[in-house]
């Protein structure tokens, strides 16, 4: 498992439910093409997973 994932915001939000642009947000997301590191737990995978056809995750290790 990698002990960071890098996330990419690659759609935009316009017509998301409003718990997933929270969830956008919460990871530190806000415009198309902005990319974050995050830590591989299950809370972050969590949030991957509901908005998982807005981003692009990559695995690094």
């Amino acid at each position: 498992m990698a002990k960071t994932l890098r996330i990419t915001l690659k759609r935009s939000l316009i017509g998301e439910k409003p718990k997933t642009r929270a969830t956008i947000e919460s990871l530190g997301l806000r415009k198309i093409n902005s990319m974050v590191e995050r830590p591989d737990t299950p809370d972050v995978r969590g949030m991957v997973f509901r908005a998982k056809h807005l981003l692009d995750v990559e695995e690094i290790s």
